[in-house]
């Protein structure tokens, strides 16, 4: 716990080698590796047979929104990817006007860095998720330096949406057959998040970091839940059950078992049937009638009129279902100084490639626009991660240039491994994932014909630095002066919150509906509060945050949540032996 009198942010210490080391790779990095391989492949290729390669600039804008989406269900996806394939479009027709009616640098350029602050402010709002606005960036700048003509246009935008449609398709395909998937991996996350929090809930730091990251994934497979569409399934009560194991395992910990939470977890990453659980609710006469640890479908007493399996376990789900979303306006209010960020950011990085020579301003202003994050800290990290991968990348451009020279063929299947390669490493580290973004990113100025590889390197070596520098200093001189605000009102959402689950909790008429919705509310302003504490911490020159409230506020929360989910029946009264680790098992 901090201190009771916290003293103001000042300048932090900036990591280096920390911002270098390698994670754990993500549950589906082979998804977008071969999706983008997939949507790629088919139109360069035909491009290739028609002699045209010329073009592929275009349809590659359009299949790179095949990167998009791969954690949501299937229902979301197709929306998801929809505006993605349509951003794309909006913001290559800008860039292309623009090329067509101007030649000026410092004009494009500056419509680059206003496209680049917009596609920002966009993805965070939407909370697209990755590669989020840095693809749609990366090709509105390029295309703005293309020569173009007003009657070429429409043309050019025909094959974006042509190559984005069939992106779409790609994104779609495994539908049928596993249409579950999202939801099975956001499940499997929130019961492993819910096991190691299990083995290390003996207080401590270590033990409150995995707490938090525990509410984080059981809320996040909650938001998977909700958005995989209104009709239910056998397999999605199955999925919002196990869920409701990881809540259970969160408020007692210490009855929980890990071990079966990631047996669970595992059978659910699977194809095999989706575990049963039972249901962990307890009337007053006792525990459920369970046969081998699970529980018989139907056994228990009805509440509400309908078995405990259809009205009383999950009736949270169809309450947080009618809740209407937060609007689009009152989540931009908050992004207006990372707005500001990347607009000047970018702008100023491509005036001074401009300035010293480069033919290919956009360089900078890319490398600019990638760097922003949620705080000054983490966009350090991503300065220091973007140039390491940069001058690592450029020296594998220089390898594969003799092999990509060889002809249309060999230079498209260069492009389909950097593909497959920045999707499969960047979830281990985003400097490893530059590796191979930065030498496909050469690759492409090669499409409409080759150029000398000393100086594409250099430029971009040049251009690299410059746009992380001068990107980094604008970072700086734009401080979100408005995070402690933020830290306040979240805050005071989740007291909010927890006096509302606790009278509920007390209230013996309380209904089921209500008390569900009140836990969830007020795990989800936990969450919120975790995550806007950790983005004001990484801010500089800011007053100081109360990050003492902080932690008692989430341990009260925590504790509210715990008495929560006991009222419900959950987890059996204090003093009486659980029976959690005992009579609760999964079927085969």
């Amino acid at each position: 716990m901090s201190s009771a009198t916290p003293t103001p942010t000042r300048v932090r210490r900036l990591p280096v080698l920390g911002a270098l080391r390698l994670g754990r790779p993500s549950d589906v990095w082979f998804k977008p590796a071969l999706s983008v391989v997939a949507a790629v492949a088919p139109p360069s290729l035909l491009l290739v047979v028609l002699g045209r390669l010329d073009l592929a600039a275009y349809t590659m804008a359009g299949s790179l929104c095949a990167l998009y989406a791969h954690n949501r269900p299937y229902a979301a996806r197709a929306k998801v990817l929809a505006w993605v394939v349509l951003g794309m479009l909006g913001g290559l027709a800008v860039a292309l006007l623009a090329a067509s009616l101007t030649r000026n640098a410092v004009v494009l350029v500056t419509v680059g860095a206003l496209l680049a602050a917009v596609q920002k402010v966009m993805c965070d709002a939407t909370r697209v998720g990755p590669p989020a606005h840095v693809i749609l960036t990366f090709v509105s700048s390029a295309a703005l330096f293309v020569p173009q003509t007003l009657g070429q246009v429409p043309g050019h935008l025909a094959l974006a949406a042509a190559a984005g449609a069939w992106a779409w398709l790609v994104g779609m395909a495994p539908a049928p057959l596993r249409p579950n998937g999202p939801e099975r991996r956001a499940t499997a996350q929130a019961l492993d998040a819910a096991a190691a929090y299990a083995e290390t809930a003996r207080g401590g730091e270590e033990g409150a970091g995995a707490r938090s990251a525990a509410y984080a994934a059981v809320h996040a497979a909650w938001q998977t839940l909700l958005a995989a569409g209104d009709r239910p399934s056998t397999a999605r009560r199955a999925l919002e059950r196990l869920v409701v194991r990881a809540e259970v395992a969160l408020a007692a910990a210490a009855d929980a078992d890990p071990a079966r939470l990631r047996a669970w977890a595992r059978a659910v990453r699977g194809t095999g049937r989706i575990p049963r659980t039972g249901d962990p609710r307890r009337d007053g006469d006792g525990p459920r009638r369970t046969v081998s640890g699970a529980r018989l479908d139907g056994d228990g007493p009805r509440q509400d009129g309908g078995p405990l399996g259809e009205r009383d376990e999950l009736v949270g789900v169809a309450a947080e279902r009618a809740v209407a979303p937060r609007p689009l306006w009152s989540r931009l209010g908050p992004l207006a100084p990372v707005a500001v960020r990347s607009a000047l950011g970018c702008a100023l990085a491509g005036y001074v490639s401009l300035a010293l020579g480069a033919d290919r301003p956009y360089w900078a202003l890319v490398t600019a626009a990638s760097l922003y994050q949620a705080n000054i800290t983490l966009t350090w990290s991503r300065a220091v991660q973007r140039v390491v991968g940069n001058l690592v990348g450029v020296l594998l451009f220089a390898a594969v240039t003799p092999v990509a020279q060889l002809g249309p063929l060999a230079l498209v299947l260069c492009i389909l491994a950097c593909n497959f390669g920045a999707e499969a490493l960047i979830g281990r580290n985003y400097w490893l994932g530059s590796v191979c973004v930065t030498p496909l990113a050469l690759l492409v100025t090669e499409l409409p014909g080759y150029q000398p590889t000393g100086e594409l390197v250099t430029d971009r070596v040049v251009d690299t630095l410059v746009g992380a520098l001068v990107g980094f200093v604008a970072a700086v001189a734009v401080t979100d002066r408005r995070a402690g605000r933020r830290v306040e009102r979240a805050l005071a959402a989740v007291d909010h919150a927890r006096e509302r689950a606790a009278r509920l909790a007390a209230d013996p008429a309380a209904t089921p509906a209500a008390l569900e919705a009140a836990r969830r509310a007020l795990a989800a302003a936990v969450v919120d509060l975790r995550a806007t504490a950790d983005a004001a911490a990484g801010e500089w020159w800011q007053r100081a945050l109360p990050q003492e409230r902080v932690v008692l506020a989430e341990q009260a929360a925590h504790r509210t949540l715990a008495a929560t989910v006991r009222r419900q029946g959950l987890l059996p009264g204090p003093g009486t032996t659980s029976t959690y680790t005992h009579t609760e098992g999964a079927s085969p």
